[in-house]
């Protein structure tokens, strides 16, 4: 708002409340659903410091409803909930979240029918620091001749094969050939993303326990 009043030549007062104004005529001409059916949860980082605020968003009208708190506990997440009341919390059918532990509890607590959804990227995310243990590992046994193919290989072991250029897919290659410990974590990593591709939930599951098996 500073830089807009600067290039208007307006006050920073006057930039606020036309601001304001838009805001609330965009509320008008949307206003909330009285039926919540599926919700995602996600914290926003909106200071430096690892200060947190809660953002909550309706999926079906694909825009957030709520956001608040003063962190990302479980009292924080349940302001969300205390806010649309009971007869809301009930209409919620799924809510798609990270893993984080107080999101979860407190989604139970209030509206504990809801069936929670873990969105890919998370899940991914660990699989991804899975596999950085197992990289961090192999190069601690490896022998001083080995070392050379796991050193400074981080980016191009946790990258999409995809998003590396022909020197980085050469590098992925000699790497996975030389470890046999990276390679088949690599590949449970890489195959693990398939299971979105499932809309069958009697395949998906035959799919994960063959995985998870592997």
């Amino acid at each position: 708002m500073k830089r807009v009043a600067k290039l208007n030549d307006l006050s920073w007062d006057q930039v606020c409340r036309m601001e304001k104004s838009y805001m609330r005529r965009l509320i008008e001409q949307h206003p909330p659903s009285e039926e919540l059916r599926v919700i995602g949860i996600d914290e926003i980082s909106i200071r430096k410091g690892h200060t947190y605020a809660i953002v909550v968003a309706d999926l079906d009208q694909r825009r957030p409803i709520w956001l608040g708190g003063q962190g990302r506990t479980e009292q924080d997440m349940d302001l969300f909930y205390e806010m649309i009341g009971e007869k809301r919390c009930q209409s919620i059918q799924l809510a798609v979240m990270d893993m984080w532990k107080p999101f979860r509890k407190s989604t139970q607590n209030h509206a504990p029918h809801v069936r929670i959804v873990f969105d890919k990227f998370h899940i991914m995310k660990h699989l991804s620091a899975a596999l950085d243990e197992v990289r961090c590992s192999e190069y601690k046994r490896a022998s001083e001749k080995d070392k050379r193919f796991i050193k400074g290989q981080r980016y191009t072991l946790l990258s999409h094969k995809s998003n590396l250029d022909i020197k980085g897919r050469a590098a992925l290659k000699m790497l996975l050939k030389a470890n046999k410990r990276l390679n088949k974590a690599y590949l449970l990593k890489e195959s693990f993303g398939q299971l979105w591709d499932y809309s069958n939930p009697t395949w998906a599951r035959k799919y994960f326990d063959n995985w998870r098996y592997h």
